[in-house]
């Protein structure tokens, strides 16, 4: 009987830890990404989710393995150039004529549920791509630890990448 009451609870924690949503500690830091839009214009907001495809594709590779919170914030600063001419290339393929700036700041963030993770308000360090005049409405998500979606045109795939989860499943 206390086989069967242990196997219940461990099953029983397991589906509370896969469908409850987490509060993440605010001891790890983290980089996130904010893309602003030029405006709320239908294009503008079109083109928007055009650079976050771009970008994140780009980000990828350079920030999958990275390990720490300042090494993020040195490859992002790094790869400044390369972040503002994909960002640009995909804007001036759909006929642009505004260019995108790339910057780190500290900005308030609302909080922020991501599948299953919870990002509490507060300010946090964030990439951040003004598209043009930057006014439009925003996309956000996390660069470090590794953590967005994105869907690209050529896949039905999407791409998942989480430190988040590899942090998570080193404590279980």
């Amino acid at each position: 009987m206390k086989y069967i009451i242990g196997v219940l609870s461990a099953i029983a924690i397991v589906i509370v830890l896969l469908f409850c949503p987490l509060n993440v500690s605010s001891e790890v830091e983290y980089l996130r990404i904010h893309i602003r839009a030029n405006s709320n214009s239908y294009a503008d907001q079109s083109v928007k989710y055009k650079v976050k495809d771009a970008v994140v594709e780009t980000l990828i590779p350079l920030v999958s393995e990275i390990e720490s919170f300042e090494e993020a914030k040195e490859v992002i600063s790094q790869n400044f150039d390369l972040i503002e001419k994909c960002a640009n290339e995909v804007l001036n393929e759909n006929n642009f004529s505004y260019t995108c700036h790339a910057k780190i700041d500290n900005e308030y963030f609302p909080t922020r549920t991501y599948d299953s993770v919870t990002l509490e308000e507060g300010n946090y360090d964030a990439l951040i791509l003004e598209l043009g005049s930057g006014e439009g409405n925003n996309w956000w998500c996390i660069v470090f630890p590794a953590f967005c979606f994105t869907k690209t045109e050529n896949s039905d795939n999407i791409v998942y990448i989480s430190k988040i989860w590899e942090i998570i499943n080193s404590v279980i």
